[in-house]
């Protein structure tokens, strides 16, 4: 059986739990805090030599990181990752487009908010920076909502499932999805698709 260590809280672990839930995978959970430093210890670090969240085992003992890797490789072969070259194509887009330009600024603005108390050198010209680099990538977003129900057309794929990791969590970042109404009504959309579970969901 799959295990998947990933951080309960964690946008991007909630990712490959979102995916399994839709696939109706069964899988062993392994909740870990990247915060407690339990993700620099040897034993964790000789299965990722990066240290990070999430992290999927496969059946063989094979390890794989990165949130988006790891949603790419579970939905092969399945309806959230087209077959059509170019909607495929569409998914890596949107999936590049979440890790360089929506995570850094929205889940980074998040963290700072929940994690305050940890991080007295963040300054208000930075989180403003964050502020308006999210509301960049929001902008991005709103725009192709305008036009598909989903972000890599009529369907909920893996390119949905990447950004609604923190997409969902932007207005507790101090974003005003008010601003963005194609957006609002795809959140709607994807949470009401069958299969779909919350962030704090975990398999029993």
């Amino acid at each position: 059986m799959l295990t998947l260590y990933s951080m309960p809280s964690s946008g991007n672990s909630y990712k490959p739990r979102l995916l399994l839930a839709h696939l109706g995978m069964a899988f062993n959970h392994v909740a870990m805090d990247a915060n407690d430093g339990s993700t620099r210890t040897d034993a964790y670090r000789a299965k990722n030599p990066n240290g990070k969240l999430p992290l999927l085992e496969l059946d063989d003992g094979r390890f794989l990181a990165e949130s988006n890797a790891i949603l790419l490789y579970l939905a092969e072969g399945t309806p959230y990752l087209p077959a059509d070259r170019y909607l495929r194509a569409l998914c890596y887009q949107w999936m590049f487009f979440e890790q360089y330009s929506h995570e850094p600024a929205i889940a980074v603005r998040l963290s700072n908010i929940l994690h305050a108390a940890n991080r007295p050198d963040v300054r208000d010209e930075d989180m403003q920076d964050l502020l308006e680099r999210g509301n960049k990538a929001l902008a991005v977003m709103e725009v192709q909502l305008q036009n598909t129900p989903f972000l890599a057309g009529e369907n909920l794929s893996v390119a949905d499932i990447s950004l609604y990791g923190y997409s969902h969590s932007a207005e507790r970042a101090g974003f005003d999805l008010d601003d963005f109404p194609a957006v609002k009504s795809w959140l709607k959309r994807v949470s009401a698709e069958p299969g779909h579970v919350p962030i704090d969901w975990l398999p029993e």
